[in-house]
C-alpha cells in the first residue's frame, strides 16, 4: 500500500525532531459518532419548550389568590 502525501511530511517533520502533528489531534477525532439518534415523536411532544417561572404557571393559584383579596378589600 502507497503512502499518502500528508503521511509522507508527517514522518519528514517526525525524522527532522519536530513534533508530528497527530499528537495535536483531538480525542474526539477518533469517537464513532454513529450512535446519535433523532428523537421520537412522543419525546418531542413531551420535550418542554421553555421554562418558565413559577408566576406563570397555572397551577400556583396565585392568580385566584390576588383575585379573591380584591374582591374582600372593594366590598369589607
Amino acid at each position: 500500500m502507497a503512502k499518502s502525501n500528508a503521511r509522507k511530511h508527517r514522518e519528514k517533520l517526525e525524522r527532522e525532531g519536530k513534533r508530528n502533528p497527530e499528537l495535536n489531534r483531538s480525542i474526539f477525532a477518533f469517537v464513532d459518532m454513529n450512535q446519535r439518534r433523532t428523537k421520537t415523536k412522543v419525546e418531542k411532544q413531551n420535550q418542554q419548550k421553555h421554562k418558565r417561572s413559577l408566576s406563570f404557571q397555572s397551577d400556583d393559584g396565585l392568580f385566584y389568590f390576588c383575585q379573591a383579596i380584591k374582591k374582600i378589600i372593594v366590598m369589607g
